[in-house]
């Protein structure tokens, strides 16, 4: 090369021992990469120390004051300055690293704090008197007598004023804010029975509640279900499903929300390792793999799922944040996730978010009026008995009693009477969980009436995934049928890649897609599905390598046979625009109930809504 290399030099280069100051600064350039990252530290600090109350209060987005108060067991005046040593930690006594319990081990968040801010802790261990120390962009202070009842005050002013090059990177006050408040929403999850309050005290410094979770009661998950409400909303609480599953030492609980609570990306995805939130690829992929089957691509699953193992099970060591971990056996992780959350998904049956009714409420707002008393909403007046209704009709024009029952418009042409009139009987309907069909509007929307309301479906997307359910149960009991290629497709692949597709051989013979070695790194396709058609061999191999690239497995095959299987169950279902008979339309409803996943149809849009009778009566005026 012509250019010359800046790391060549005649002079040779002499080897240097660090100063303490410039280790610390490095080492937070490791550990604090913004201001939720020091509250992150800070708080799992109060956890660890047994605390049931921490308030964190923060200033300009984190940028010019974080403070951490809580009620745990506090540090003894002689241990403020050890605390502030790099790797000094209570946590463990450095004889077994994969035997931790804590959310911190390495004694590295306070120094590494102190070596670029202006950090005071105050402190008051039971029995003691309280003590304070400080230490400024390393330049550490002695200890001195302070007035606190108990727990730990840990206060961090001008966050990297030390290293100024490191205020460039920082975002807006609100971003970091933001970034903050999600750092103890992922925690106070973690920990249902812990109270937590986050504040903001910019500007005038009288402050105010961002966010405040108070101490859950009951059982974990009686307080982990509260505890969610008040994080992620009620919504999520009302339409998510309880996880409680366990597979060789793991052991996987936590809610998921039905399909129909999707989300536009993975905003609403929490994953916890023995308590510690991360953001792991292999998790995350297994969350996805999970509901690949009920959403669309654009559509994202939202749950909360804590699995919990034996600490020698799982390395957590192996991100500078802590953040990511290593599982001695991925598979068995990844598929406790998938089995437990679909046998979830599978138990909820044909049950459908309850948003979706909501939003179908939302859109039949009535119009604004006075505050006008009609006869029927006086005291007294209750909704009339068939019989009553009955004699409503035949006491007006002739024939009204025999058309009470006919739904439909008209636009020119005769329409076929309604497949169904109700009759006038005292005597009550099967409690159905989708009702009794009542008729039909625009050939395309059942409308059925439940013990307390009414319920909506699209008959098209409903059978279309019923016939797509059963469509799948024969697949997996006769298997997926494969084609010889009369002449093997031989792919040519690294020496990695070749290695991994053929790992995988079993699992996707299986599927209909045979593969062996064909000398060197190159493969031969001797079979594929034959549902696919005619296949392109080569970019299927690709598309399963890519796939193997995010995660550990993939799905790509199976995803594009049940595609297929999509296709074909939609032209194989009732379309819209087709009259049903009544007997038809019950029996639909009825495999409704009994079939999994029916609530929403291959693409995750529901295929019915529920409305309550009250929620109708509200939009009339009568309650």
């Amino acid at each position: 090369m012509a250019t010359t290399n800046p790391n060549i030099s005649e002079n040779r280069p002499v080897i240097r021992q660090l100063d303490e100051s410039a280790i610390n600064r490095i080492a937070a350039g490791e550990v604090v990469e913004r201001p939720a990252s020091a509250v992150k530290e800070l708080v799992e600090n109060a956890i660890d120390a047994g605390a049931r109350r921490i308030t964190v209060e923060y200033a300009d987005g984190g940028k010019t004051m974080i403070r951490v108060t809580d009620d745990g067991c506090g540090i003894a005046p002689d241990d403020l300055a050890l605390a502030l040593s790099r790797h000094a930690t209570s946590k463990i006594d450095g004889s077994d690293l994969l035997n931790i319990h804590t959310f911190g081990f390495r004694g590295e968040a306070l120094p590494s704090l102190g070596a670029v801010g202006r950090l005071t802790i105050t402190s008051r261990a039971a029995g003691l008197e309280g003590a304070e120390i400080t230490i400024d962009g390393g330049r550490m202070g002695e200890a001195r007598p302070a007035a606190l009842n108990s727990g730990t005050i840990v206060t961090l002013r001008d966050l990297f004023f030390a290293t100024p090059a490191r205020l460039k990177f920082l975002r807006t006050d609100r971003a970091e804010a933001q970034a903050i408040g999600d750092v103890i929403k992922r925690l106070a999850m973690a920990e249902p029975f812990v109270r937590f309050v986050l504040r903001d005290v910019s500007g005038d410094g009288k402050g105010r509640d961002v966010f405040r979770a108070e101490a859950e009661q009951g059982d974990l998950f009686e307080a982990l279900h509260g505890r969610l409400a008040q994080v992620l909303g009620r919504e999520f609480a009302e339409n998510a499903l309880p996880i409680d599953a366990m597979r060789e030492g793991l052991h996987l609980t936590g809610f998921a929300a039905l399909p129909t609570y999707s989300r536009g990306s993975a905003v609403a995805q929490y994953l916890f390792v023995n308590g510690r939130p991360v953001r792991d690829k292999l998790l995350t992929g297994a969350l996805r793999g999970a509901y690949f089957d009920f959403l669309s691509r654009d559509r994202h699953p939202a749950a909360a799922l804590f699995v919990e193992c034996p600490p020698t099970l799982v390395d957590v060591n192996v991100h500078p944040a802590k953040s990511e971990v290593r599982f001695r056996d991925p598979g068995l992780a990844r598929g406790l996730i998938v089995s437990a959350l679909r046998h979830a998904l599978a138990e909820a049956g044909h049950r459908a978010s309850t948003t979706v009714a909501q939003a179908t409420l939302g859109a039949m707002q009535p119009q604004p009026q006075g505050a006008r008393v009609y006869q029927m909403d006086r005291a007294g007046m209750d909704r009339p008995s068939p019989a009553a209704r009955q004699a409503a009709y035949e006491a007006q024009a002739p024939g009204f009693a025999e058309t009470a029952g006919v739904w439909g418009r008209v636009e020119g042409t005769p329409m076929p009477a309604a497949p169904i009139v109700e009759e006038a009987s005292e005597a009550p309907a099967p409690d159905y969980p989708l009702g009794t069909a009542r008729g039909q509007v625009h050939e395309n929307y059942i409308i059925a009436q439940t013990a307390n309301g009414m319920v909506i479906v699209d008959q098209h997307a409903a059978h279309e995934r019923l016939v797509y359910e059963k469509l799948k149960r024969q697949m997996e009991a006769n298997g997926v049928a494969a084609q010889a290629l009369l002449i093997p497709e031989i792919v040519e692949l690294s020496t990695n890649d070749c290695a991994r597709l053929l790992e995988l051989a079993d699992e996707l013979a299986k599927l209909g897609l045979g593969i062996e070695a064909f000398g060197g790194s190159a493969i031969a396709v001797r079979e594929t599905p034959a549902i696919l058609g005619t296949v392109n061999a080569r970019a299927l191999i690709l598309d399963v390598l890519d796939e193997l690239a995010d995660g550990d497995n993939s799905n790509i095959v199976q995803a594009k046979i049940e595609a297929i299987l999509s296709r074909v169950a939609c032209h194989g279902s009732i379309r819209s625009g087709r009259w049903m008979r009544a007997e038809e339309m019950n029996a639909l409803l009825r495999e409704m109930e009994a079939t999994p996943h029916s609530g929403q149809c291959n693409h995750g849009r529901p295929t019915y809504v529920e409305l309550k009778l009250a929620d109708i009566e509200r939009l009339f005026g009568r309650t």
